[in-house]
């Protein structure tokens, strides 16, 4: 389960690192690459506002003192970067959306935490259940 606390550190790394990025590209605007280099400013709060929420979900998780199959564990630490790396890439690429293997990868970062999260949600229903 320890897999949940570096899935929670990459989340805050990339909390932290796109808060700097977009107080660069408000606040210090450099001629010539704001606006070029992060083309969709509110996409990419909707990313650091999703790498937070993942973070979170990590932590609970693993702070929830029930034995999770490491598998689901895996699948939450991965899609939980990965999805909220849609946004960040979408941030920067104007095409994002019309480019197939962003497409693809998109689909399988959802796929992927759908299975971990819906996983652990029948962990934790189990769990609730047994304890009635």
């Amino acid at each position: 389960m320890s897999v949940l606390l570096l899935g929670a550190a990459a989340c805050i790394l990339a909390l932290i690192l796109s808060a700097w990025l977009m107080t660069f590209a408000r606040w210090f605007p450099i001629e010539g690459v704001d606006g070029k280099f992060l083309v969709d400013y509110k996409t990419m709060i909707r990313a650091h506002v999703d790498y937070a929420l993942m973070a979170l979900f990590n932590l609970g998780f693993y702070g929830i003192g029930i034995d999770l199959p490491i598998v689901a564990c895996w699948c939450v630490a991965i899609g939980g970067f990965a999805n909220p790396t849609v946004f960040t890439i979408a941030a920067f690429d104007t095409d994002f959306w019309r480019k197939a293997h962003w497409r693809v990868y998109t689909a399988a970062s959802f796929v992927v935490s759908t299975i971990g999260f819906l996983w652990i949600a029948c962990v934790l229903a189990q769990a609730a259940l047994a304890a009635l």
